[in-house]
């Protein structure tokens, strides 16, 4: 315990050493990661949580790191903000950790004091996120940062769990990549809170531009497309936030990050987003979708782990093999499971 209190306090006080190695206990889910995290769970909810998601190739890692020096340097009229950045990046297949291409991108960011970055390797999880990336964001929340800054992986349609983690959500396009309804199939269309172009500086970028704005009329901006579609945290998170009286219409904001054109306008933007969820409650709204999301998450995980304890390893494999013989269906491979070999 005494490990536990002095890693707690290193961390408060803005050790980053120590904030690294509580991030690498949360990711190895750790005993004392996790009894850590029971310590400074008090002090996290004041980061603004802003999620980065889109297809692979659209910059996202080069607007991240645009957007972070701007917080730290050219932010004019407002004070200096510290900002982390939690970027998944795809497993290694051969070591299971992170690539660290993001890293590569943000070497700008070097040396500052006030920044902190830390790769996470996605090991297998879909959605665009990490399975402990909400407990590393919480982690990063509680060491002080203002602004945290999550890339997702860049897996394309199915990175909408972003949603269910960000107080808002910058889903990035660019022209050139490939049939612009794509970005409405799947739901990261639905998940915007501000959609940047990105490469605005490449040809087609009106034809892009004019087929999101269709697109955003279709999906009625004044009711989010997400209100009681599906029950599950990822919808709701996305609903509470545009439940409230007044409507947020999500704007199209042109980039180019490598030159830094249009940072200063997504930034505005960024802000009066916060301003919004503030004044209509959706802050609160979207801080309680959010930890009910992980706590759906940590529930599964504890029940499943629960449950493995008290069936043997050949009891399953039997089931599986009697499944793989098509003697049982799927449904009732789970109910014998589940009660104890009978259906």
């Amino acid at each position: 315990m005494k490990d536990v209190r002095a890693l707690v306090d290193s961390v408060r006080q803005g050790n980053r050493l120590a904030l690294g190695r509580l991030l690498t206990q949360v990711e190895n889910d750790t005993e004392e990661g996790r009894q850590a995290l029971v310590n400074l769970f008090p002090y996290t909810g004041s980061a603004h949580l802003i999620g980065v998601t889109g297809a692979p190739g659209t910059g996202k890692s080069s607007l991240v790191n645009r957007l972070a020096y701007h917080y730290r340097h050219l932010a004019e009229g407002t004070p200096t903000r510290r900002v982390g950045i939690i970027a998944v990046d795809p497993s290694s297949p051969f070591t299971g950790g992170a690539i660290l291409g993001d890293r590569v991108r943000m070497r700008d960011l070097t040396g500052d004091p006030g920044v902190f970055i830390r790769s996470m390797a996605s090991r297998g999880s879909l959605g665009g996120l990490a399975a402990t990336t909400s407990a590393v964001v919480d982690a990063v929340d509680a060491a002080g940062f203002d602004i945290i800054l999550v890339e997702t992986v860049g897996a394309g349609q199915g990175e909408v769990d972003v949603a269910s983690l960000a107080h808002t959500t910058l889903v990035v396009e660019a022209p050139g990549f490939g049939d612009d309804i794509q970005a409405i199939k799947a739901g990261i269309l639905e998940i915007a809170d501000i959609l940047i172009i990105n490469k605005a500086d490449l040809p087609g970028v009106e034809n892009t531009e004019r087929a999101l704005r269709g697109l955003l009329q279709l999906a009625h901006p004044t009711s989010h497309p997400l209100d009681g579609r599906f029950d599950d945290p990822v919808s709701r998170a996305g609903a509470s936030i545009h439940s409230g009286d007044l409507p947020w219409e999500t704007p199209v904001l042109r980039t180019v990050a490598t030159d830094g054109s249009g940072i200063s306008d997504l930034v505005a933007e960024i802000d009066r987003h916060r301003e919004y969820l503030q004044k209509s409650g959706g802050w609160t709204r979207q801080e309680r979708a959010r930890l009910e999301s992980q706590l759906d998450h940590l529930l599964k995980a504890e029940l499943v782990s629960r449950w493995r304890k008290t069936v043997s390893e050949s009891h399953v494999q039997s089931v599986v093999d009697r499944l793989a013989n098509r003697e049982l269906s799927p449904w009732q491979a789970v109910d014998m499971l589940l009660n104890g070999g009978r259906l």
